[in-house]
């Protein structure tokens, strides 16, 4: 593209997000799944384009883009929207990856995929649950989970695996706990002579239907404990997570927490291990779910 297209498009493109309105830093968790956030760069080469509640980032490369979550059925207009406002073309999506299965942030793959023409990557668990819309009793939450539109071309990747797209390397890592097939994602951005390890961390969420009981399933905890280790270890100075509360991502952006902190994969496993415990108390006590 010249230069002048390069700089038309981006003035047109702030314009146009700046039209957004801003997402409430105070909301409940459960609302704005699919309400457009005003998009925004994060870091270097790492854009928000995801809704008030439900993230989805996008990485750009010299080849292309790549794409991560799909928020709910009802968010790929205003993700589109989004690549569209910050300059960029859904033709510029060359991959689509995924953090964890469920309705609220794989509802959107399959249009996102038929929009971009881009392939899905997946670990083997989490790409079956994607093929056929809907999870299976391996997944805590199995009883009250929505299903979503199936989606059609789902490549298998597997735990430590980089994913690459000319200039671009993301590693894959299995954090199984909140899904069997829950992904977690990290990479490098630069920005002017600085850069930054930034990992998207899945939700570490121990929360069920009201039939399972981790306390049932040793080798699942056994896992869910491993993959908090594992997010605590990550490279990560600065945290992504696909619900955008769960990290106080809004006020980050917004300037009034501190967007950088090589504490925070740390702080986020202390809080997911914390809270696993307590369940597995709670189930020892005899508490239902």
């Amino acid at each position: 593209m010249p230069i002048g297209s390069m700089i038309l498009s981006a003035v047109l493109g702030a314009a146009a997000a700046s039209e957004v309105p801003q997402c409430p830093i105070n909301a409940d968790p459960m609302q704005g799944w699919s309400d457009r956030a005003p998009p925004r760069k994060i870091f270097g080469n790492t854009y928000y384009v995801g809704t008030c509640g439900i993230s989805s980032i996008l990485i750009v490369g010299k080849q292309g883009a790549i794409l991560i979550d799909g928020a709910t059925d009802k968010a790929p207009a205003a993700i589109e929207a989004n690549i569209h406002a910050l300059g960029f073309k859904l033709s510029d999506v060359k991959l689509i990856l995924g953090t964890h299965d469920h309705s609220d942030h794989a509802g959107g793959l399959a249009q996102l995929q038929r929009d971009t023409g881009a392939p899905v990557l997946a670990r083997a668990p989490a790409a079956t649950t994607l093929r056929r819309g809907a999870s299976d009793r391996g997944d805590p939450q199995f009883g009250q989970l929505e299903k979503f539109p199936p989606v059609a071309k789902v490549r298998v990747i597997s735990d430590g695996q980089a994913v690459t797209l000319g200039d671009l390397k993301l590693t894959a890592h299995a954090t199984p706990g909140h899904t069997p097939g829950s992904t977690s994602w990290t990479w490098r951005s630069c920005e002017n002579g600085k850069c930054v390890d930034i990992a998207y961390a899945d939700s570490l969420t121990a929360i069920s239907d009201k039939q399972y009981r981790y306390s049932d399933h040793p080798e699942y905890v056994a896992a869910f404990r491993h993959t908090i280790d594992t997010v605590a270890s990550f490279p990560c100075d600065l945290l992504l997570t696909p619900h955008p509360a769960a990290s106080d991502m809004l006020a980050r952006f917004n300037g009034t927490a501190p967007l950088i902190d090589a504490s925070a994969c740390k702080t986020y496993s202390l809080h997911a291990r914390e809270a696993l415990e307590h369940r597995l108390a709670d189930e020892a006590n005899g508490k239902a779910p």
